[in-house]
């Protein structure tokens, strides 16, 4: 997947989420700080009517801004940490970190981002590999999920390439009949509770083809979901981003789209390996702020569904995938100047 989190990441296995980030005194008010970082460099709750989604105190981002000396950097660091962005689930504790992140955001009255990315077979073996064993396990994923959130605002990024790698044969044809009922079932299950919106992942402006993920998006269950996400984890801008949308929308009885902009500022990387141009690529920049504001009806949100700083994986220096990436983080953000 284009930079998402390993099936080996484990930073917030080992300890109760829910605990962790309500401990941090997350406040209501806008403006007021929110902890998590010692009180050393702390990140506040964006106005709720620009955005109504919560900053993660405790998020990477907002611990290398704690930890940060170097006014320069603490600026540059800032603006990533102080912008909301998804939160992809360990399935080892599912329940609790959907509970925590979700608990946290409504006591700071805004709306958690959760990112579902377990799906079996995930991204083809590469970078971001791995997934839930099997059918049975991803379904108890789903439900745990769901659990965790319960009747709290929730906005859920479902599987991020999971039905474009079906569509370009990336996913072996054997696995595509099951994946079709789990993500079908999955949106069944979130959608069963009263204040979770479900967004299932379509592609991005890149690969393009409205033409052919279309039908794979109803077999998907898209006719029960909120709407699409587009550009997930990508570069491509927020125009041929909408464009794209647009075109997919109209297949697909005009269901609205939000999309990924949490790294899209200079547009997509074209130089070197095409294959790899979408890990680590220098130059790139944040893109515009997560929003509700989009002014276009379509268009429910921009968000930042990656976590920007956070490496797409073991290349171009790059640790692994969704580690803390400082050099490319404070590029990111100063290129966005």
């Amino acid at each position: 997947m284009y930079g998402s989190y390993s099936g080996r990441v484990r930073a917030l296995g080992a300890v109760t989420v829910g605990a962790a980030l309500l401990l941090t005194g997350c406040s209501s008010d806008d403006g007021d700080s929110a902890g998590g970082t010692g009180g050393k460099a702390p990140v506040t709750q964006l106005p709720k009517g620009d955005d109504p989604y919560w900053v993660n105190p405790d998020a990477k981002a907002a611990k290398a801004l704690a930890g940060e000396s170097d006014p320069a950097k603490k600026d540059l660091i800032k603006k990533i940490a102080q912008q909301p962005a998804g939160e992809w689930l360990i399935p080892e504790n599912a329940k609790d970190q959907a509970k925590g992140f979700t608990e946290a955001a409504a006591q700071a009255d805004r709306e958690a981002i959760l990112v579902l990315y377990n799906i079996p077979h995930r991204d083809c073996g590469q970078y971001s590999g791995g997934g839930a064993a099997d059918g049975d396990a991803y379904r108890k994923f789903v439900k745990e999920v769901a659990e965790g959130i319960g009747d709290r605002p929730a906005t859920v990024i479902l599987e991020p390439d999971a039905v474009l790698h079906m569509v370009d044969t990336c996913t072996p044809g054997k696995f595509h009949e099951e994946r079709y009922d789990l993500l079908k079932g999955a949106i069944k299950t979130l959608k069963k509770q009263p204040k979770t919106k479900v967004y299932l992942d379509a592609g991005n402006a890149g690969w393009g083809k409205p033409d052919q993920i279309f039908e794979p998006l109803k077999w998907s269950g898209i006719d029960e979901a909120d709407g699409f996400s587009v550009n997930v984890s990508n570069y491509y801008s927020t125009e041929a981003s909408k464009k794209y949308g647009k075109e997919l929308s109209a297949k697909v009885g005009n269901k609205p789209f939000v999309i990924d902009t949490s790294r899209n500022g200079n547009g997509p990387y074209t130089k070197g390996d095409p294959k790899e141009r979408w890990c680590n690529p220098p130059g790139r920049a944040l893109g515009e702020s997560p929003t509700t504001n989009t002014g276009d009806p379509q268009v429910h949100a921009l968000l930042w569904v990656k976590r920007p700083g956070e490496s797409d994986g073991t290349c171009k220096g790059g640790p692994q995938a969704g580690r803390w990436f400082a050099d490319y983080a404070l590029g990111l953000a100063k290129n966005a100047q």
